[in-house]
């Protein structure tokens, strides 16, 4: 495949000895074996890292392009062929919560890869290696990396082992919700408005914040919710506003 003919040209960070072992942990934790450790390798460099080195290497950006891709076609096929008796906008549902930022962070922490990334000091002083978006990309990449690597059959199986208990989730009702959405749907659909969020505190130092947001339906606010950057404490809102306009219960309720 000409994606496979191009991995070569990749700026990889080529790894010493003792990286060497820290990749090879990966490789037994995961059961994938690279073939091309500077292309794994590659996979875990975010662009603070790539940025702050002397060398001069690439980050995992394309690779994270594509390894969506890849990560995108696997779940399709799957539940293309598992769930025969679903509608294509059932099936897209399904899709959206199972390669969501949240459920794919979850898998990179599960799959330890906040231990094995290469990021700059900056963002390790401001817990990048927690942060949701950068476990996602990262994951992504390394699929992009594997598919290069060991071709689609492989970096299919390797895909499913960890995603196929995320699809279940979703079909359990036991996933992690996207409230701002529920609610928006909902808030449209009974008073044909829209939710507005507003800030309402933020505390803590720069590398550090806790922000609190409240929502705000017609006449009445919710909240607030609160969370360690806006997205995270506007879903923590619309959690609340949703529960209570539609009756739903909380998990530990």
């Amino acid at each position: 495949m000409i994606f496979q003919k191009k991995a070569a040209d990749y700026r990889s960070a080529a790894p010493d000895p003792e990286r060497r072992r820290e990749l090879r942990l990966f490789e037994r934790t995961t059961g994938t074996r690279f073939k091309r450790e500077d292309l794994l390798n590659l996979a875990f460099s975010h662009r603070s890292f790539a940025h702050e080195s002397s060398q001069n290497i690439g980050n995992n950006e394309r690779l994270e392009f594509l390894g969506d891709s890849v990560l995108g076609a696997v779940v399709s096929e799957y539940l293309f062929t598992a769930l025969p008796d679903r509608n294509e906008g059932d099936l897209a549902k399904i899709k959206s919560f199972v390669v969501s930022e949240d459920s794919l962070a979850d898998v990179a922490k599960n799959l330890k890869i906040d231990n094995f990334i290469l990021i700059g000091k900056g963002e390790e002083y401001s817990g990048g290696r927690s942060k949701k978006a950068i476990l996602a990309d990262c994951l992504e990449a390394i699929i992009g990396a594997y598919y290069l690597d060991s071709g689609f059959r492989k970096c299919r199986d390797f895909v499913l082992k960890f995603m196929i208990p995320e699809i279940m989730k979703v079909l359990e009702n036991k996933h992690r919700k996207d409230f701002k959405t529920l609610l928006q749907e909902h808030v449209q659909k009974v008073f044909k408005t829209y939710p507005k969020y507003v800030l309402v505190q933020k505390t803590g130092p720069d590398h550090d914040k806790t922000f609190r947001m409240e929502v705000k339906i017609r006449d009445a606010s919710y909240g607030p919710g609160e969370g360690k950057n806006k997205k995270e404490a506007e879903q923590a809102a619309a959690s609340i506003a949703y529960r209570d306009l539609t009756g739903e219960a909380s998990p530990d309720e």
